[in-house]
């Protein structure tokens, strides 16, 4: 682009789209919905002018792109428009009968008001419009600051917002580091960053001087673990699949693999094979290094390795080209192991499982793990004993992809999550509502002061639960309590239920009909909780 969005155009956007929110326009349901169904009709209408975007920034085949950003992002849109009344209507707590029977407990969903995207280089545009998705599912308004590394992508979105989406309500600002802290600067209702730990440390202190919640997407040295009984051809056809995915430059990628001794030279022997075929429709194939920064980080960590290139290691930086590369006889101290690699590069180190995970619990908790076994308590072991975004055992990137469950990091990988409706909650805030009986707050009088001692007895708490004093760790019982719960609440729905045939035969007259609605609900909340 020409020039950045000038600070005199981002007020102006500021302004208008926190006019718009206050005016409750984005809380219409109706708003959101036509949103959504804008933002699918922007896609399908320049899938080539998106295609080309990418393709200009990254060199990535249409293919890999209609994969892993044009198809993901129309999927997204779908799911939330046929959930968006679901995610969007009150729910009731399980919050007993006083309070939920007689004071109408309910929690309200509403968006948490203005909202700040920063999205990444590497996939500039399913990344970025997936969280604008969310964020137009839950209500809110959003500023979006794409990423300046990836031109194309940039100018597509400040092209294509704007003719699509209401602009009053949405509106794309571009800059570079300086630019986005001056953004950082206003007041937001919530910030939401994909890129890396570096910069997110930069974005949550200028989040925090407003108190703003942000949700961070990160990343972090991911590894997969090769056991002695892994299925070694699986798993050399993942790593490299996912070493030249995007020439790895993935959050979610391996970074490093620790494999065990015994089957060592068989997986490099394959990865060295699965390579090659990938490689066979032609480097035009092959993601481009997004710079000339990343290339020089890249080029200078592997010139500095102590490991051995068995495979690959051909470069050329005009064309930012990386050729996949396997570089076996890697220590933890190695130069590779220094930081994220965020590339082709795949070291390769010698340990067991156990190794594997003491070593991977010396580092930041990585966004994801990868773990190639048949062995089940291998398995076990390694999960219990590490912290990690997710795990995909005997497989890549699968959990990333499971329908409904929530996607995020831990610790330096980042922390709040998204997807599905975890995406929508995180631009939404759940607001509890009550509404007591004149009744209730007559009876409650005796927590008012002048306090009297005599009321005390009123404020005791029983041991409901039947612990005896004296129990120690292995007197506790597991998963007993579900089946106690579940007992307990058949016997009181039965109970409501013949009350309330006796409320229909007497013509209705004692509305226990409403009482056996609410004793139904409280089960089914019992039975999901336990």
């Amino acid at each position: 682009m020409s020039k950045y969005t000038t600070e005199a155009e981002v007020e102006e956007s500021y302004t208008v789209i926190h006019r718009t929110f206050k005016s409750g326009r984005t809380k219409s349901l109706k708003w959101r919905k036509w949103q959504l169904k804008q933002f699918w009709w922007m896609l399908e209408d320049n899938e080539e002018e998106m295609i080309k975007a990418l393709h200009a920034d990254l060199n990535r085949h249409e293919f890999e792109s209609t994969f892993s950003e044009y198809a993901a992002v129309k999927r997204d849109i779908l799911e939330h428009l046929e959930h968006l009344e679901e995610w969007a209507a009150d729910e009731k707590p399980d919050a007993g009968f006083v309070m939920g029977t007689l004071s109408g407990a309910r929690i309200k969903k509403e968006p948490l008001g203005v909202a700040l995207i920063i999205g990444p280089w590497n996939f500039p545009l399913s990344l970025t419009m997936q969280p604008m998705i969310a964020a137009i599912t839950a209500g809110c308004a959003c500023m979006v600051k794409p990423s300046e590394m990836a031109e194309g992508a940039q100018e597509f979105l400040v092209k294509m917002v704007p003719k699509y989406l209401d602009r009053d309500a949405i509106r794309v600002v571009t800059g570079g580091p300086a630019e986005t802290g001056r953004i950082l600067e206003r007041k937001f209702d919530q910030v939401f960053f994909t890129g890396s730990s570096k910069v997110a440390r930069f974005i949550t202190s200028a989040a925090a001087k407003h108190l703003t919640p942000t949700v961070l997407e990160l990343g972090g040295q991911g590894p997969a673990i090769i056991t002695e009984s892994a299925d070694i051809e699986l798993a050399a056809q993942n790593i490299a699949w996912v070493k030249f995915l995007n020439a790895g430059q993935i959050c979610l990628s391996v970074n490093h693999v620790f494999v065990h001794p015994s089957v060592h030279d068989q997986l490099v022997k394959r990865l060295e094979y699965w390579n090659e075929e990938m490689l066979k429709g032609g480097k035009e194939h092959m993601v481009k290094i997004i710079n000339e920064r990343n290339f020089d980080r890249l080029k200078g960590m592997m010139d500095k390795s102590a490991g051995k290139i068995v495979y690959g290691g051909q470069t050329n930086r005009s064309k930012l080209y990386f050729h996949p590369t396997v570089v076996t006889d890697v220590t933890m101290k190695d130069p590779l192991m220094s930081e994220e690699l965020f590339g082709p590069i795949c070291p390769i180190i010698k340990a067991d499982f156990r190794q594997a995970y003491q070593a991977i619990n010396k580092l930041p908790h990585p966004l994801a793990i990868y773990i190639f076994s048949k062995n089940k308590a291998q398995i076990d072991e390694v999960i219990a004993n590490t912290n990690s975004g997710g795990v995909t055992i005997n497989g890549v990137l699968m959990h990333a992809g499971v329908p409904t469950a929530p996607f995020g990091g831990v610790g330096e990988s980042g922390y709040g999550y998204y997807h599905g409706k975890h995406g929508f909650m995180a631009f939404t805030h759940t607001r509890t509502i009550v509404s007591p009986p004149a009744l209730l707050n007559k009876l409650m009088t005796f927590v008012h002061p002048p306090y009297s001692i005599s009321n005390k007895s009123k404020l005791a708490v029983k041991n409901k639960m039947g612990f005896k004093r004296g129990e120690t760790m292995d007197d506790q019982k597991i998963g007993q309590r579900s089946f106690a719960v579940i007992a307990t609440v058949l016997k009181i729905t039965a109970f409501v239920g013949l009350l309330t045939l006796v409320d229909r035969q007497t013509g209705g007259h004692m509305g226990l009909m409403n009482v056996f609605k609410y004793a139904l609900e409280t089960a089914k909340a019992h039975l999901r909780q336990s």
